[in-house]
């Protein structure tokens, strides 16, 4: 198999889960389209590098990480993405409009650039905390401590209490809270 076809299998089957590691950084699902377009775009100009690299997914997530932190760190002047485009309106992406995407987009929105980005490598893209320090450029240390910060921010994180499994469901959880008020 050439590079072209190697190239064209790695996106073909990456393609949708690098889409969902996009959208779960922040991004709307246009710009998410975008942001694993130009961050492929970046591996096909090195897909040399890229396909003789220890851990590919790593070094594919490290470049979309990367991209996405350029892209925001845009200047006011420059081009600015739209969430809204008139003629998506009528979009048949089921996950968007349900209430537990809108939740934990909301509860990942309140974490730091850098804790997301560890959330969505290590739990979405399913890396390993070694993964995720080689996809970030840190060591495996700071996976686990952001990882650890994240999470117990996470499960106070009032938009994901009330979902199934969430710390307003919890009767033991509920219990502790209530004595805390009452005393």
């Amino acid at each position: 198999m050439d590079g072209d076809e190697e190239y064209s299998a790695y996106v073909g089957a990456r393609w949708n889960t690098l889409l969902r590691a996009a959208i779960l950084l922040g991004c709307p699902v246009q710009e998410a389209e975008d942001l694993v377009q130009a961050a492929l775009v970046k591996c096909y100009v090195s897909w040399d590098k890229v396909s003789k690299a220890h851990d590919r997914d790593a070094y594919v997530y490290r470049v979309l990480v990367n991209t996405h932190t350029s892209n925001h760190r845009r200047l006011w002047w420059r081009e600015r993405p739209s969430p809204d485009m008139p003629m998506m309106a009528a979009s048949n992406d089921v996950t968007a409009l349900s209430d537990l995407t809108d939740s934990v987009q909301r509860a990942l929105a309140g974490l730091g650039r850098e804790s997301r980005a560890v959330v969505v490598l290590r739990f979405f893209a399913d890396l390993t905390e070694q993964q995720t320090a080689d996809a970030l450029g840190i060591p495996a240390g700071t996976v686990k401590s952001r990882l650890s910060r994240a999470l117990d921010h996470l499960a106070q994180d009032p938009n994901l209490c009330d979902l199934p499994g969430g710390a307003n469901n919890d009767p033991r959880r509920r219990h502790s809270t209530a004595t805390e008020y009452r005393g």
